[in-house]
């Protein structure tokens, strides 16, 4: 499987961005989707996860009702939409798929078996 993510850039605090992520390979085998970001200087952490079994999907606090993760399945995309952005958003934003069984799989793993895209930049001004 192969990821490749676009949509990031600059944009001032208040805006609105939305990311993608373009799968190819054998999607059907990682049903656990998440995005991930790092901030500059600090650890990657998972902001959005999302279960295609069931369509569940969890989010970190610092971004709920603020950010929507979701999947077009017709063209194997996972997407961040990003709303109200904030100067601490700003960091790289990676996707990640892996393998898994239920939705409590998906959310509780650091998706260190599964694979990841390059990441993109999302810059917030304040």
């Amino acid at each position: 499987v192969q990821l490749q993510e676009s949509g990031g850039g600059s944009i001032q605090a208040g805006g609105s961005l939305r990311l993608s992520c373009a799968a190819s390979g054998p999607t059907y085998s990682t049903p656990c989707m998440a995005w991930f970001h790092q901030a500059p200087g600090k650890e990657r952490e998972g902001v959005a996860t999302l279960y295609t079994g069931d369509g569940s999907t969890l989010y970190r606090d610092s971004v709920q009702g603020r950010f929507t993760i979701s999947r077009d399945s017709a063209k194997n995309t996972l997407y961040l939409e990003m709303n109200s952005l904030k100067p601490e958003d700003t960091g790289m934003y990676y996707c990640a798929v892996e393998g898994g069984r239920s939705a409590r799989d998906c959310f509780f793993s650091d998706y260190g078996d599964g694979y990841w895209g390059q990441g993109t930049q999302v810059t917030v001004s304040s």
